[in-house]
Order: C-alpha cells, then structure tokens, then sequence
C-alpha cells in the first residue's frame, strides 16, 4: 500500500470552481451548489483505497454533524476508472447509496479538478470558509490503516468548530496519506 502525503494547498486559496457529476442523481454540479452558508469541505475519496476505508465511516459521521451547522460537503473521485474500475462511477453510484453518503459523490474524469486542487491522494480533505478561501488542508486525524490510533475526525473537527467559533485555525495542519490519485 503506497503511502502519498498531500501536497499541501497554499492556505488563503479561493475554491476552484468545478461542475461534475454526481454519480447518484446523474446530474452535474457545480461547486456553488454545495457550498454551505459557512463553508465547504471538499473530501478526495475513492472506492477501492483502504485508507479511506478505514475512514469512511467517521467521514459520514463528521458530515452527518456539520451539515446541520451549515457547512456543505462534496466526495470527488479523480481516479483512472480505466485502469481502476471499481472506481468507475457506476460503481461509486453503489457504493454511496450502499453507505448512505450524506453528500453528493462527484466524478472528475478529466481529472482537472483534482489538479486545480492540487490533490495528491485519497483521502485528501480542504475546508474552505464562507468567503471560499481554504482555512484548512490535510489529514482527517492521526489514524491509518495498522497504526491502532483510533478513527476519531480530529483534525477535521477541529477545523469546523474553528470556523464556527471564529477562532484561529492551527498553523500546524498535517498533511493526509493516502493512496496516489490514479492519473490518467
């Protein structure tokens, strides 16, 4: 299992815009469309990647309690549905209604906007504040696959709950490891 860190967006960043679809309602969307009234995190996930297998499941939770609070949140996979199938939309469509993703799952098969983000990896996490500019990039928390550190969202949370109580964001943000972007 390859492990690739994130690339680390400049913070202060605007949000690329993008329109993709959404493997579900076979719809496009458009970056507008997800923002929240404080924010939007934009998640880098694919299918078949057992770092975001091991945390799929805090993934949805953290949505499932941000989204109440206003924020929006968007899963994009950019990975070669080629060469990875599993990752095709057909197969993202199943697996987001299987797991009850509680956010749009978009695919970028140009792979342009996983670019224009500078995404590296899957999972890959940005937050970006009311005004759309990037306050937060990196990992969800401290767990890997193997490591025994316990899933929790930390770093994610943290970052929410900053944006919401108007607080500083940490200058120390990690990096996420994950599975290379599969590119094309």
């Amino acid at each position: 299992m390859a492990r690739t860190p994130s690339n680390m967006l400049p913070l202060g960043t605007k949000s690329p815009d993008f329109k993709l679809l959404n493997v579900v309602t076979n719809k496009f969307m458009t970056s507008h469309e997800v923002y929240g009234k404080h924010g939007l995190v934009v998640m880098f996930i694919c299918n078949h990647c057992p770092f975001v297998k091991h945390v799929i499941d805090e993934i949805i939770r953290v949505a499932n309690d941000y989204r109440v609070q206003g924020f929006g949140f968007v899963a994009i996979s950019s990975n070669d549905a080629v060469n990875y199938p599993q990752d095709s939309p057909e197969e993202m469509a199943q697996l987001a209604e299987k797991d009850h993703y509680p956010f749009p799952y978009l695919y970028d098969e140009t792979q342009e906007v996983a670019k224009a983000y500078d995404a590296a990896c899957t999972p890959d996490f940005y937050v970006f504040d009311d005004e759309q500019k990037l306050v937060y990039r990196g990992q969800l928390d401290n767990s890997r696959p193997g490591n025994s550190i316990q899933v929790t969202g930390r770093d994610l949370r943290e970052a929410l709950d900053n944006l919401l109580s108007n607080s500083p964001q940490r200058k120390d943000q990690k990096p996420s490891v994950g599975c290379n972007i599969k590119w094309k």
